[in-house]
């Protein structure tokens, strides 16, 4: 929380827990009545929309999360070279009521909004008024506002909550109290709210919208620099009209400074740009492979430890030994995910951890239990290993450590080729 916490700070469905999802049940009814009494020829699409696009939302932040956590553990083009305490992982779990906070306003704007039922799959003048307004009224009142919540009023009552976080994540982009999150959403509804009035609202045009955001949101406090270099030199204009990581992970470390939302021109203009905005950027783009003391060579091992790891679900890898309903139903993405990770012919870092001056690193063969039984496995298993254990030597490891069951495969020549790279190294 805040350091001293204000008015609805609290989400209200706070003390659902898992059973937060309940508070959308009386639209997934309604739903259910309409398409049972009217037909589904006769349903709103864009108010059916809804709730599907929420799905899509959070698979796409779960995207985001996991991309984000792999490159930060091989700490290539990493902005903030830390790593995340516990206690940001256990604040930034309820990352999902902001969705459920979204789908409650749009579910509530396609019902009583004038304007915001039975819209067209696309409006061309619809998509450029709303682009319109949010480059000039949106961003503009969510810079003020932005700086007014770094007053020390309400910075401590609110904004201090998100700024907890020094070492941002994607879902660090939405964690805030209620109220300043609900401030937020009713910012950015400003456009949809107007092509509603005006009859241009179109279904696309508001998912893009949404997508945009979410995009955007994530892209920023991802805490690796991904927007390359050429793009602003093709077009230097995008410069003040597009914001990257780096620009805005110095908000969160020098808090003063970059309080644009994704435009960052209102910075320019009111001079809060920081100095070092463009040194950052440019040095962060270089990046470099991070030395390592320590590797620990591990494995897959269920097809449901896919999400027991940090690249996974957070509620998940806290209970890395507790079968859960919901991963049973999502069994065609865990035997997916297995034939990809068995596809990758490499291995993955999984997690890095610094122990004062010890570095370490643990490591994953893409390959599961149930691969080191077959026996035409065990060469392609024995050469990933000996291409990790070189990859080690290169990257400076004094340790390697072997995961049980490739302790129990690897070849002669891999423990001939793990004593030569110890001398080696020295």
């Amino acid at each position: 929380m805040a350091t001293n916490p204000g008015i609805l700070s609290e989400w209200p469905w706070k003390r659902l827990g898992s059973f937060k999802y309940l508070v959308l049940a009386p639209w997934v009814a309604h739903g259910c009545h309409l398409a049972a009494t009217e037909g589904w020829r006769e349903l709103d699409l864009g108010y059916v929309a809804i709730l599907p696009s929420m799905l899509l939302r959070a698979l796409h932040d779960q995207a985001w999360i996991t991309v984000s956590r792999l490159y930060n553990a091989r700490g290539k083009r990493q902005i903030v070279d830390r790593g995340i305490e516990f206690d940001q992982v256990d604040r930034e779990r309820n990352w999902d009521d902001q969705i459920i906070l979204s789908a409650i306003l749009l579910l509530l704007g396609a019902v009583y909004m004038p304007g915001g039922q039975n819209l067209p799959w696309w409006r061309t003048d619809g998509a450029v008024l709303l682009l319109l307004l949010h480059a000039g009224p949106v961003e503009f009142l969510y810079y003020w506002f932005h700086r007014a919540l770094h007053h020390h009023f309400l910075y401590t009552r609110y904004h201090s909550h998100h700024h907890a976080s020094i070492v941002t994540e994607p879902i660090t982009s939405v964690i805030h109290p209620f109220a300043e999150l609900l401030a937020y959403q009713l910012l950015f509804s400003v456009p949809m709210i107007t092509c509603a009035l005006t009859g241009t609202a179109s279904i696309i045009t508001f998912e893009i919208y949404v997508i945009y955001i979410d995009f955007m949101n994530n892209m920023g406090h991802c805490n690796f620099e991904l927007v390359p270099n050429r793009l602003f030199e093709w077009i230097p204009p995008l410069k003040y009209l597009m914001y990257t990581p780096s620009f805005h992970s110095l908000h969160h470390t020098q808090f003063r400074t970059n309080y644009s939302l994704f435009m960052p021109f209102y910075d320019y203009i009111y001079n809060t740009m920081d100095k070092s905005t463009d040194t950052l950027y440019e040095n962060s783009l270089k990046g470099k492979e991070k030395e390592v003391d320590v590797v620990h060579l591990t494995h897959l091992t269920s097809l449901q430890s896919i999400y027991h790891i940090r690249t996974g679900f957070a509620q998940y890898a806290s209970k890395p030994y507790t079968s859960m309903w919901q991963l049973r139903i999502m069994w065609p993405v865990s035997w997916l995910s297995m034939v990809l990770t068995w596809a990758y012919g490499s291995w993955f870092t999984v997690e890095r951890n610094s122990m004062k001056k010890l570095r370490m690193q643990s490591w994953a063969i893409p390959r599961y239990n149930f691969h080191y039984g077959l026996n035409k496995e065990k060469e392609a298993i024995n050469d990933l290993i000996e291409k990790a254990i070189s990859e080690a030597g290169k990257k400076g490891a004094k340790v390697v450590s072997l995961g049980l069951l490739n302790q129990r495969i690897a070849s002669m020549e891999v423990e001939n080729f793990i004593c030569r790279n110890t001398q080696s190294w020295g």
